[in-house]
């Protein structure tokens, strides 16, 4: 059994914690910035309430074994001022987050060796209301570790769980592989429509030049990425449904800040360390960050 500090009850930190909390082995605090009623994720495999401890402030956050960070990319700062409690004694930190910066973002807090970042994979989202948090998980949950002995026991926290979880050895290669399909979420997101307008002749053209940037820029940080697999990821978002909106399209609907330093950032950001042009990435970053400001 383990006692699990999880910060942020969002979509992906509310299917960790559920999926956590079916095992049966653990103990949940949930680290929020309110209290709501109740926290219930629906799946296919029907309802289940989230039964943890609830702290809002983090001045009254105590030891735990394991931390899982499931907020926004951009929110780090604000993630961090639960470690002081939570890692008191040493617990290690699971960086459930996009992009592939998951060590660099909170190596300012926490010594890098204790840090496991983790892709994940998961349709789901959250709607909140005066009865409480329904977050609706639409298909299974992928978690890909390093594989490392902290990598093997974050994996272990979910044995028994319907959470398929696995420690690899090319971690890399998964995290940009990830980031080719986040990369090309930024033309709905300033186009403010759906999925479908991928399938659009010209925006697709569009959607493989940022690819391309991205599988380059991959390749010099060490990912094993072909030079199809840009027209892979491109089908496969059109295979998609049609009517879909990412995560960056809705925060940026909602007028929430976005990611966009976490996946076409770092990109440009990478691009440029590299020497590597990343030109479509970084109109694409300019344009998300000057609509922002409004």
């Amino acid at each position: 059994m383990a006692r699990i500090g999880i910060i942020g009850a969002g979509a992906i930190g509310g299917v960790a914690a559920s999926l956590l909390q079916s095992t049966g082995r653990h103990e949940l605090v949930l680290c929020l910035r309110r209290k709501p009623r109740e926290i219930v994720v629906e799946s296919d495999a029907g309802s289940r309430r989230i039964e943890a401890e609830i702290l809002v402030e983090p001045q009254g956050a105590k030891p735990v074994d394991w931390v899982l960070i499931a907020t926004k990319a951009y929110d780090a700062e604000g993630a961090a001022r639960w470690l002081d409690g939570l890692c008191a004694t040493g617990a290690p930190v699971a960086v459930l987050q996009n992009g592939v910066e998951h060590r660099e973002r909170f190596a300012p807090y926490i010594a890098k060796e204790r840090i496991v970042p983790v892709i994940v994979d998961c349709p789901a989202e959250r709607s909140s209301s005066a009865a409480g948090d329904r977050i609706l998980q639409r298909g299974p949950m992928s978690l890909r570790v390093p594989e490392s002995g902290l990598g093997r026991d974050f994996v272990e926290l979910f044995a028994g769980s319907d959470a398929d979880a696995a420690a690899v050895e090319d971690w890399t290669t998964v995290a940009w592989r990830k980031l080719c399909f986040n990369a090309v979420g930024a033309l709905p997101a300033l186009l403010l429509k759906p999925a479908g307008v991928l399938r659009e002749e010209a925006i697709g053209e569009v959607a493989l030049e940022m690819l391309r940037e991205c599988i380059a820029v991959g390749r010099a940080e060490g990912a094993e990425l072909p030079d199809s697999f840009a027209g892979e990821v491109l089908a496969a978002c059109r295979r998609g449904n049609p009517d879909s909106i990412n995560s960056l399209h809705a925060d940026r609907l909602a007028g929430r800040p976005m990611e966009t330093a976490a996946r076409n950032g770092a990109i440009v950001r990478k691009g440029r360390e590299h020497g590597i042009p990343t030109p479509a990435n970084a109109m694409a970053v300019a344009l998300l960050e000057e609509m922002a400001k409004g």
